[in-house]
């Protein structure tokens, strides 16, 4: 076994690119290849119409994405492709700077495929995967909301046989209110058709392709009842077109414009493609490498930004979807690509007939399907202060223009990550009685304390945001009852940066003034024990104080006191 591990272990190392196909299963992939495709190409049909491009643009993302990710991804699973998460921010981007669908518009998309991609590798060259923890699990719950808002506001006129208003969200809502009543049964059914037929196969099984189901319904229904002249709109003739090589011609001053918009989208898939290689690990007995998947995703949109598309994304459903059909590795996703790319050279004719409000149909599900319900409730239940943020998230994402409202909700999730550190305090421990352990003060717990002994920590790293609050209340346990010994437990301060180290200084300057001896026990963190070297902290606090527990220091120096 041990060399079994070691043969495998160098074959992994042996593939620096395409590193997944070195555990394929040709029957296992090629299945899985087929299931994906069916569920990939109407979903990446509809994902494309949302961002205001023709289908064929969404098949060219998806193909991009699946050759990208196999080429340098690591995780064996991973389905990588247009996707309606990152689609109406981006959209809501490009259609500042240019009219939808025009060719300024598809230049714009593909020099931020060609940006977001760089920033991609540079994240994954770089071992940048903390990025990914930039949004909070509440924020990214009222992120995916607001999302899912814009994706249904977006799609209810095609669903219902209006005509799209124009305007901020909440103007869109209200018009399209006042114009229900005249909204197109047939196009209602085939909308609402879609939407049972992809919910109930979902329940049934995620392995059965609902959408494709759904639309090749749609689709002839269309053509036996001659709908197309009853007010259905249907996708008309896609151009059997195959990806060439794209190089957009833009000024200067246009990359700087997208490079906020950029930067967003960026975050948003390393959020998205952290969380999915998490959730369908290659190896259950290691962890993700998220930086490996961050170089796969990169050249995804790398090479979408190059065959004419737009940003790609990891898709956490489609990944379901390989990993429970037998799929072993990224010759699934180069199956479905291959699939899809024999659909564009060969049947693009069967697509002409597609109703348009059949893809609204599938939006719709995706939309309903991306709100965390669950997590909401739980949210609520378990922590108010937390739910406002996912309110509050979601209506900026709502209210503001969408790229704006997203930028928000990252500094958001930052400002909230900021007060959670600020709001960490000073906390006294006591001695449990009839042992040697010291454990933080607590109203249910009966402690123990020592006459002439102070024992406090922080829990929380040490830095400019919480120091000056710590020294605070510092000074009040020292004038309250001055202590012949203070005992610092430290296991918590896992950081100290150089604020913080100064005001660590004054502190025990100012107890060496009082006459109180100062100890520090479980300094444990190789950052902080680093920090102490750094900012020359020994020199005001002598090695021979510093000790392995509280009850170590308290028993020599309460001793020599």
């Amino acid at each position: 076994m041990p060399h079994d591990a070691d043969a495998k272990s160098s074959k992994e190392h042996a593939w620096p690119l395409f590193r997944s196909l070195a555990s394929y299963s040709l029957p296992g992939d090629l299945m899985a290849g087929l299931t994906l495709a069916a569920i990939a190409i109407p979903e990446q049909m509809a994902t494309a119409r949302l961002g205001g491009f023709e289908p064929q643009i969404g098949f060219f993302a998806f193909m991009a994405g699946s050759l990208g990710f196999a080429l340098l991804g690591g995780n064996r699973f991973l389905s990588c492709g247009a996707d309606s998460t990152i689609t109406p921010i981006f959209a809501g981007g490009l259609a500042a700077l240019a009219a939808v669908g025009s060719p300024e518009y598809q230049g714009f998309a593909v020099a931020l495929a060609l940006m977001v991609g760089a920033m991609m590798l540079a994240g994954g060259a770089f071992r940048l995967g903390g990025i990914a923890n930039l949004l909070s699990v509440p924020v990214m719950v009222g992120f995916l909301a607001g999302i899912s808002a814009h994706i249904i506001v977006s799609q209810l006129p095609g669903v219902l046989g209006l005509k799209s208003p124009s305007g901020p969200m909440l103007d869109r809502i209200g018009l399209l209110a006042g114009e229900l009543s005249r909204s197109n049964p047939f196009t209602l059914c085939i909308g609402l058709g879609v939407l049972a037929t992809v919910f109930v196969s979902e329940k049934i099984s995620a392995k059965i392709p609902g959408a494709l189901i759904g639309l090749v319904a749609a689709t002839l229904a269309t053509i036996a009842l001659g709908l197309e002249s009853k007010g259905v709109s249907v996708v008309g003739v896609v151009p059997g077109t195959l990806p060439r090589l794209t190089v957009p011609e833009l000024a200067p001053e246009h990359w700087v414009h997208l490079v906020s918009l950029a930067f967003v989208i960026t975050v948003v898939v390393m959020v998205q493609t952290a969380a999915t290689t998490r959730s369908f690990p290659s190896d259950p007995d290691k962890p993700a490498d998220v930086d490996r998947d961050f170089l796969g995703a990169g050249a995804g949109s790398v090479l979408s930004g190059l065959f004419g598309a737009f940003p790609v994304n990891a898709s956490p459903p489609r990944t379901g979807i390989v990993a429970e059909t037998g799929g072993q590795s990224q010759l699934a996703g180069l199956a479905a690509a291959v699939i899809v790319l024999a659909l564009l050279a060969f049947g693009t004719g069967l697509l002409q007939h597609v109703p348009d409000a059949a893809l609204g149909g599938i939006l719709l599900f995706v939309a309903l399907r991306i709100v965390r319900t669950k997590q909401i409730v739980t949210i609520y239940r378990q922590s108010r202060s937390e739910f406002l943020l996912i309110l509050a998230t979601a209506a900026l994402i709502i209210i503001l223009p969408i790229q704006q409202g997203a930028f928000l909700g990252i500094v958001l999730s930052l400002l909230h990550g900021i007060w959670s550190t600020t709001r960490a305090r000073l906390v006294e421990f006591e001695r449990v009685p009839g042992t040697t352990i010291w454990w933080p003060a607590h109203p249910h717990i009966s402690g123990e304390h020592i006459d002439g002994v102070a024992v406090i920590g922080l829990q929380a790293p040490l830095s400019f945001l919480n120091a000056p609050g710590f020294r605070s209340d510092v000074a009040k346990v020292l004038g309250t009852a001055t202590p012949q010994l203070l005992v610092l437990e430290a296991s918590g301060m896992v950081e100290i940066d150089f604020t913080a180290a100064q005001i660590l200084l004054e502190i025990f300057k100012a107890c060496n003034e009082q006459g109180v001896t100062v100890a520090l026990a479980r300094l444990e963190s190789v950052r902080a024990q680093d920090a102490f070297e750094r900012f020359r902290l020994y020199d005001a606090l002598p090695r021979e104080r510093i000790f392995h527990s509280v009850d170590e220091a308290v028993r020599k120096l309460a001793k020599a006191e």
